[in-house]
């Protein structure tokens, strides 16, 4: 026995060339000993002259996609052998980090370009720097046989890869050859090359399904509006703009770039980022009504391989049927997609969990996620100071862009995007969800948080599952989740929360959705609000923006004016049902008011088609000008942005037609100075309580903060006052588990 030390590093740490890393370190420092992957991470015993250096160099050295997140040292008794060795993984449960899927790395991208590589033209390369993870992985340690990739046994030649502790490919459990590994195909095919087949469908304006990482994608030439138009007549879907993938070279060609999305786009993460278009060589019909298009840069070999065929930047949006989750299985995708597709690129290997594609933005502010999922997931977040001593809890977050947040030993793990709970699959998938991140994680909660909304299904879940029950206000969760993002203090005091978003369930049993409140993860008071309105036909408002626009204008005294614009809608039974309050509830919603405003800007009574339809549009015509903000100061000004607690919004209105109808103003000039007036009047009522002294910043939540525009004025408007926001999370509802997690972690902590 030898006197030596113990090094626990925790983290992501596996599935990334944690081992090798280590094992080519101890040879550089001349130590004996071992490595091994265990539940809690990688343990290592080290015996020699310089077990200091090497410890140091562990955190400074690690490898791309690793995440070190400690680095425990202890003196140990052991025998170290004659070597350093690289040993089996070792027990069960889960206290490691699991490792996202990457996007394919620079030396296997060579290996499948190079005529003379043993994986040229192979379309599932891998090595420890890159590939697939997440979604094959069925149970921890992550070693093969608990992967999607057990079915396939080693050639002789990806053996000696895997087994040897110098090659890139040691122990990367996805590793493969043409030889023995995953193969591809094409439906019909014709027998010959799968990837020339699918150019050939592509070129030819039709609809290809294309098997992923995370499930089935649908793709047609990006630069062919007809077969554009045929995509959206199949999936229903007239308007919603489609997610695009082309080279660097392709999106430079046809959007606007700077460092920083560059950057973002070649992250090992490979997210779809919305960049501005640049000029309309690109079909309208890829994103009607909207400045950005949604790029990614393809972030497999498939797709490298396939786009190298087709020489041209493709749709890629997600396999599914109308509102139904991604297809991840092929027989359910010849099922399902079989209408949407003319052809079907194939391949054997399981996904084991469907992921959609990470959505995500550069703004004036920094970065933005609107959808976190492939390539973020399951990456977790340390939770602040205060909440060490907190018991294992899970969140359920909310009704919309749902998802599931769990907490456990001082990190948060926010799970992936699975969408609205009242489509059935959908609510299949979140409890699959439920059950796989429990055991992965070995995750058994002591305390369950919820939504305030009794009738929420993710709330009503909740309930069953026989521990105790904490239900939080839908924009006090939205305020914690951007504290415990920013890693603001248990008791760190209170902030001003600015919180915008569609609907939510107040204390007070009535509709919010714009509101300041004063608060931290303890509790909150609510100090200042919209002027509610009536949702004419409940649900129906959000879908039709003309009812928001009636009782807005029917309020500022314009009834006139709503009778002109939407002359074609059933204004009196409208007016009635509002009247009367027949499904028409009192609501503050920022969202709404959203609405309002475009379909008074569009002249249009039309329906949504998807989600933000209105809200989106409006942020894409706002054209800034020095005559535009000036004229939004000038409406906070009229509309008295005094800071009573109430925002009317009757005079806006008022300017709003009368500089459409007689001051000859631009709809884009228009746009812009609405956006402006929100901010200022938000922004008022906050810098009050903060100049009072109650607070110490002011919060920005709530999925109205997905629009960059209003993003950016309001931080503006703050001043010097210290600003926190969403960066690494949703502001949207799919961040609303995460602060439902520490609000539930602030109760247990505090008893």
């Amino acid at each position: 026995m030898e006197t030596g030390v113990k090094i626990r590093v925790r983290g992501q740490v596996q599935g990334v060339g944690f081992r090798p890393f280590i094992w080519q370190l101890a040879k550089r420092f001349g130590l004996r000993g071992q490595v091994l992957n265990d539940p809690e991470g990688v343990l290592i015993f080290a015996c020699g002259d310089d077990t200091a250096r090497f410890a140091d160099a562990i955190r400074s050295e690690a490898p791309p996609l690793a995440r070190v997140d400690a680095v425990e040292t202890e003196p140990v008794q052991f025998d170290p052998g004659a070597g350093f060795e690289i040993a089996a993984s070792q027990g069960a449960g889960a206290e490691t980090r699991i490792t996202p899927d990457a996007a394919t790395c620079s030396a296997c991208l060579t290996e499948i370009r190079d005529p003379n590589d043993r994986r040229f033209g192979y379309a599932f390369a891998n090595c420890t720097h890159c590939g697939p993870r997440f979604t094959i992985l069925r149970a921890l340690p992550y070693d093969r046989a608990q992967t999607t990739m057990a079915p396939f046994e080693l050639c002789a030649e990806c053996q000696s890869e895997y087994d040897a502790p110098a090659d890139r490919r040691f122990h990367a459990q996805p590793v493969a050859c043409p030889t023995c590994g995953p193969r591809l195909w094409i439906e019909p095919g014709q027998g010959g090359d799968p990837f020339e087949e699918a150019a050939h469908v592509l070129r030819q304006g039709g609809v290809l399904a294309v098997k992923g990482l995370g499930g089935f994608h649908l793709a047609v030439d990006a630069t062919n509006s007809e077969a554009i138009s045929l995509l959206r007549q199949r999936k229903h879907r007239p308007a919603k703009p489609f997610a695009l993938m082309g080279t660097l070279e392709m999106v430079g060609a046809h959007s606007h770039l700077s460092d920083q999305e560059i950057a973002l786009l070649q992250q090992a993460a490979a997210p779809i980022v919305l960049l501005k278009r640049k000029s309309n060589d690109l079909p309208d019909e890829l994103a009607p009504g909207q400045s950005t298009l949604g790029w990614m840069l393809p972030y497999t070999p498939l797709h490298h391989l396939l786009l190298a065929k087709i020489q041209r930047p493709l749709v890629m949006t997600s396999g599914n049927l109308s509102g139904e989750p991604q297809v991840i299985g092929n027989d359910e995708a010849r099922d399902k997609l079989g209408a949407f597709a003319d052809a079907f690129l194939m391949h054997d290997r399981e996904i084991a969990r469907r992921l959609d594609d990470s959505v995500e933005r550069i703004t004036p502010r920094g970065r933005m996620v609107l959808r976190r999922a492939r390539g973020r997931v399951p990456g977790t977040l340390p939770l602040p100071q205060g909440f060490e001593d907190c018991p294992p809890i899970t969140a359920y977050g909310g009704q919309m862009k749902a998802a599931i947040c769990l907490i456990k030993n001082g990190q948060a793990l926010l799970g992936h995007h699975l969408g609205e709970l009242d489509e059935a699959l959908t609510w299949d998938a979140f409890c699959q969800a439920d059950r796989d991140y429990a055991e992965l994680f070995d995750q058994s909660p002591e305390i369950v948080a919820c939504d305030l909304h009794p009738e929420f299904r993710a709330s009503q879940y909740a309930q069953t599952k026989g521990v105790p029950v904490v239900p939080v206000q839908h924009h006090h969760a939205h305020l914690a989740a951007c504290l415990a993002e920013n890693g603001w203090p248990l008791d760190g005091g209170k902030v001003a929360g600015i919180i915008l978003d569609g609907i939510g369930l107040g204390t007070d049993g009535a509709v919010w959705g714009g509101e300041v409140l004063l608060g931290d993860y303890h509790g909150f008071e609510r100090r200042a609000w919209l002027k509610p309105a009536p949702l004419i036909g409940g649900d129906m408002a959000s879908r039709e923006p003309w009812r928001n626009a009636l009782v807005r204008l029917d309020g500022a005294g314009l009834s006139k004016w709503a009778d002109i614009l939407f002359a074609d809608q059933p204004l009196e039974i409208a007016r009635q049902a509002a009247a009367s309050g027949l499904n028409s509830p009192a609501c503050s919603s920022v969202g709404r008011l959203f609405d309002a405003v475009a379909a008074v800007l569009e002249n249009s009574s039309e329906a949504q088609s998807f989600e933000g339809q209105a809200a989106m549009w409006l942020e894409a015509r706002a054209q800034p000008s020095e005559a535009a903000e000036a004229l939004g100061i000038d409406w906070a000004k009229r509309t008295g942005h005094s800071p009573g607690p109430e925002i009317e919004t009757d005079e806006l209105f008022r300017r709003l037609i009368r500089d459409m109808t007689q001051g000859g103003q631009t709809r884009p000039t228009l746009a812009f100075a609405f956006h402006q007036w929100l901010a200022i009047q938000f922004a008022l009522r906050a810098l009050r309580l903060v100049r009072d002294g109650e607070a110490r910043a002011v919060v920005l939540s709530g999925g109205c903060f997905q629009n960059a525009l209003l993003l950016d004025l309001t931080v503006q408007a703050l001043g010097d006052v210290p600003v926190l926001i969403h960066t690494k999370t949703p502001a949207n509802d799919g961040g609303l588990a995460l602060g439902q997690a520490v609000i539930a972690a602030a109760k247990a902590v505090s008893r």
